[in-house]
């Protein structure tokens, strides 16, 4: 039986011939969903599908685009946005 923690339904499992002619099973985290925009929802460019312990290893710029509202609008929303700020002012 296999250790209780890789029984796991959220771990992904690969079969792998090992040199000796073995195969196994390899357990890997999965690959967590693309970053999407808090307005219309459509997945974000420049933002990597990492898991947060991987993310921390990035350089801040890795991690997002280096605009404002980058990493959380989308490049369409975050005009929309400053389009609404310029006509209040």
């Amino acid at each position: 039986m296999v250790r209780r923690s890789l029984r796991s339904r959220s771990l992904k499992r690969s079969q792998k011939k090992v040199p000796g002619g073995r195969t196994v099973t390899h357990y890997r985290r999965k690959k967590p969903s693309k970053a999407k925009c808090a307005k219309c929802g459509k997945p974000l460019q420049g933002v990597p599908r990492k898991r947060p312990s991987d993310l921390k290893k990035l350089s801040k710029t890795e991690r997002r685009p280096e605009r404002p509202y980058g990493g959380n609008l989308c490049s369409e929303c975050m005009r929309e946005v400053f389009r609404k700020k310029v006509r209040e002012d």
